[in-house]
């Protein structure tokens, strides 16, 4: 067994001794898989300026909704089974494996550690969809969770269900499986950190040739894309949350502002690393948030007292039956929301499982699956039963927008909400605030793992190419707004779901190669 990790050791060793690496002006790169993924992305912006996006979005959405009708069990039971294979690890004599080495501490405070994986994670999509989508399947704003009938107590107790259910442990256990492969054997082998090395185990050599090359330049076209993606969507937020609140009609120009500002302050992180910068920045939002959400719980109190439990009960019925895709009636829904659920975590876990691998050494297994899995699951439950529980709250009992007109643009549903609270305008404010933070945050550690990826998988690459993909990013959602606006983002948005699929295969590939590398180790423990 030993001798399995010496190989990977000198593997590694050989694998960087081989690179053709530049090393001047400040730049680290490994050239084919980041001249491959620069000249792809122009190639995709120039495409841009010549093909309409009204086509472009219903090509990609007619192969995202082609892939999400033709294999929505496959995407069903392959996360089912990745929350098997997860949890079986955390209880099994693997998890007290710890990553790094027997003797490896850790790097982070558990609060910071907690703080980064969220915020990396899905910080955003809480403030977006805590009040819409449970207000969406409550009211049957697009479809119902098992065909229920819409604004009945059945309703309310099935959105909050399928709400947690596409939010909760499914999703997480997508992301443990990417950061705990690729922090065992960056930690524990000392292979780069590059989704390639997750394959070594299963393909030997060829996962530092051109096979590995692929999968790695897949994994940063998903990564960028997908980050421009939601800079884009999230620019539109922002803007249409500073516009309600301060009565402004900013348009494409505020945009494009707010894009420009979350670059520059990601910039200004990235340049100090992570302890500088985004532990800083995710320890900031965490303050932020609980605050927001405290103070909110405060002024919903008797209706929060009420929906935080019955959310939880809700979520333990329902979960078993939210996971079966055979004999439903709601295939349509299912589709719609649960599959394209999955396929967008799934697409968003090179990112964020390389992100949290690289700041969770000195974790055991044990610790890193429930952590990544229930912490983050259990947060969210209480904040979107706090913010949809008072949204549906306000839809049965006609208060404010919400109650007379419904969900009329998502975008505003949350500033909705708040115009019926007290204190109104200043939890817009903070939210407006939150927002942008929270993209700061995932736009610095999306930063830094693309840099990873097209640096050889080094952890500490130069500051100057961190910087390259930040403005990159940036660039990328700027143009798409200017050129077409929604249209071309919702268009992106399709293309980065469609290479789910192929990822899904890869993420299974990972869980035999994770077993063999814990195999490996596990002899220490004994």
């Amino acid at each position: 067994m030993n001798e399995t990790k010496n190989k990977y050791s000198i593997e590694t060793t050989d694998y960087h001794v081989g690179q053709d690496n530049l090393q001047k002006w400040g730049v680290d790169i490994h050239n084919p898989v980041f001249g491959i993924s620069a000249g792809l992305i122009l190639l995709f912006l120039a495409t841009l300026l010549i093909v309409d996006p009204g086509t472009a979005k219903e090509t990609l959405n007619s192969v995202k909704n082609g892939i999400m009708k033709d294999f929505d069990v496959f995407f069903m039971w392959s996360t089912n089974f990745f929350v098997i294979f997860v949890l079986a690890l955390m209880i099994s004599p693997y998890g007290k494996i710890r990553i790094g080495g027997k003797e490896a501490k850790s790097e982070h405070s558990t609060i910071s550690w907690l703080a980064m994986l969220f915020a990396a994670g899905m910080g955003i999509g809480l403030l977006f969809w805590g009040v819409a989508e449970p207000t969406a399947f409550f009211t049957n704003w697009w479809g119902t969770p098992f065909n229920v009938e819409a604004n009945t107590a059945e309703a309310k107790t099935l959105a909050m269900a399928a709400t947690i259910f596409h939010w909760g442990i499914h999703g997480w256990a997508v992301y443990a499986i990417v950061a705990l492969s690729l922090a065992f054997f960056t930690y524990n082998k000392g292979l780069p950190l590059s989704i390639r090395s997750v394959f070594y185990p299963i393909f030997g050599d060829r996962a530092w040739g051109w096979l590995g090359h692929i999968v790695d330049i897949m994994a940063v076209l998903a990564t960028l894309f997908g980050l421009a993606t939601s800079l884009g969507l999230g620019a539109q937020q922002a803007t249409s949350g500073i516009n309600h609140v301060f009565g402004t009609n900013g348009g494409i120009g505020m945009q494009l502002s707010v894009i420009a500002f979350v670059t520059f302050i990601a910039m200004l992180s990235i340049m100090r690393g992570i302890e500088g910068g985004v532990k800083v920045l995710s320890n900031i939002n965490m303050i932020f948030a609980l605050a927001l959400l405290i103070f909110v719980i405060y002024v919903g109190f008797d209706i929060v007292m009420v929906t935080i439990p019955e959310t939880l009960i809700a979520y333990g019925e329902n979960i078993f039956a939210l996971s079966n895709p055979h004999g439903r009636d709601d295939t349509a829904w299912m589709q719609g929301w649960t599959v394209f659920y999955w396929a967008w975590w799934i697409s968003w876990s090179p990112f964020v499982g390389m992100f949290i691998a690289r700041i969770s050494k000195g974790r055991t297994v044990r610790e890193f699956v429930f952590a990544v899995i229930f912490i983050p699951t259990l947060l969210t439950l209480i904040w979107m039963a706090v913010f949809g529980g008072i949204a549906i709250n306000q839809v049965i009992n006609h208060v404010g927008e919400l109650g007379a007109n419904g969900l009329t643009d998502i975008s505003l549903s949350l500033f909705h909400v708040y115009d019926a609270l007290p204190y109104g305008n200043i939890l817009s404010i903070v939210s407006v605030i939150l927002v942008l933070i929270f993209f700061v945050t995932s736009s610095d550690s999306g930063s830094l793992v693309i840099d990873s990826i097209t640096s050889g998988g080094k952890i500490d690459a130069p500051v100057p190419q961190r910087i390259f993909w930040a403005i990159v990013e940036g660039a990328i959602a700027g143009t798409m707004l200017w050129i077409g606006g929604k249209e071309v983002l919702q268009a992106l948005q399709a293309g980065v779901v469609t290479t789910a699929l192929p990822f899904t295969f890869v993420l299974i590939l990972m869980c035999v190669s994770l077993i063999k590398g814990l195999r490996s180790e596990y002899y220490l423990y004994k």
